[in-house]
């Protein structure tokens, strides 16, 4: 829970650790939207998730990544983090770590389906498809996932 000088309305908001991931390959961006619930729901996102209670952010970023995109990355460069209060969809403030990535090996594929079958909040199944965004498009990233765009190194 938030107890610091709350400036934030609403309800108490718990505090949960987030990992964001930045894949870029060729000057472009690895992104997904969800295939069955419309776009000005869900919006464009970047991989990434909660940090495990035994997991550093680093290995939860690489972790996520995977997870969600079948892609196996290394870290370039950390980016620090950022708070994104989700409120009023849940009553959570996110700290994000954010980190800029590579895939390990080149990916071939423009678009691909991914998902997950096995939710950890325990919701139904979902899918997405993953694609590559040129950068300068990046700015369409929803709820706060662009905030460390400019500390990108390329």
């Amino acid at each position: 829970m938030i107890h610091m000088d709350r400036t934030l309305r609403g309800p108490e908001r718990r505090v949960v650790e987030k990992a964001l991931g930045y894949v870029i390959q060729n000057h472009q961006l690895l992104v997904f939207t969800h295939d069955d619930t419309p776009i000005t729901v869900t919006g464009v996102q970047v991989p990434g998730g909660t940090i495990e209670p035994t997991e550093s952010p680093e290995d939860a970023v690489v972790r996520e990544v995977f997870e969600e995109t079948g892609v196996a990355v290394r870290i370039v460069n950390s980016l620090g983090t950022a708070f994104y209060d989700a409120w009023p969809t849940k009553p959570e403030l996110h700290k994000r770590h954010f980190f800029q990535l590579a895939p390990l090996q080149q990916v071939e594929m423009d678009s691909w389906s991914a998902g997950e079958m096995d939710c950890s909040d325990g919701g139904a199944p979902q899918r997405w498809t993953c694609y590559w965004m040129p950068i300068e498009h990046a700015h369409v990233l929803c709820a706060g996932m662009g905030a460390k765009l400019g500390e990108l190194e390329l």
